[in-house]
């Protein structure tokens, strides 16, 4: 049998075994400095463009963005984030057609590829359009988007 008195000392050497790994666990990084620190820190005016990224810069691949304004510029821009990526169309009719469609486009990505370009378009009634239609916009915004970027580094 055992005793409750090597219970206990099971017990205490488990706690102390847990509090021990618990400690090693933290973190005894010293926090940084506040932006007011960092402003009475800087030496020149120089030290003002070697600023660091706060997480405020865009991270939206801008050869989508501006395909997108360009390929859908029938529709009226309602909304606008470069922050977020997403460019809210109003409802217009494409040049030829009879229909009105809205779109939402969301850029998730910084890259050029298809997998960073989301396109949503609905008609007046909110019914989506056919896959085909939405993938023959997307092609189109990619396409433009390359184009963008070959003419750009033509300079």
């Amino acid at each position: 049998m055992i005793s409750s008195r090597a219970i206990r000392t099971v017990a205490r050497a488990a706690a102390v075994t847990s509090l021990m790994a618990l400690v090693a666990c933290g973190d005894n990084a010293q926090p940084g400095p506040t932006p007011m620190e960092e402003i009475r820190q800087r030496e020149t005016i120089w030290d003002l463009f070697n600023q660091r990224d706060d997480g405020t810069k865009v991270a939206v691949n801008r050869y989508l963005w501006n395909a997108s304004l360009e390929v859908l510029n029938f529709l009226p821009v309602e909304q606008i984030d470069p922050f977020t990526g997403v460019i809210t169309f109003g409802y217009g009719t494409p040049p030829g057609g009879g229909r009105a469609y809205r779109a939402t486009v969301y850029i998730s990505d910084p890259a050029l590829e298809a997998r960073s370009l989301n396109v949503s378009i609905q008609t007046r009634g909110g019914s989506p359009v056919a896959e085909g239609t939405q993938r023959a916009v997307e092609d189109a915004i990619l396409t433009r988007a390359r184009q963008l970027r070959v003419s750009d580094r033509r300079f």
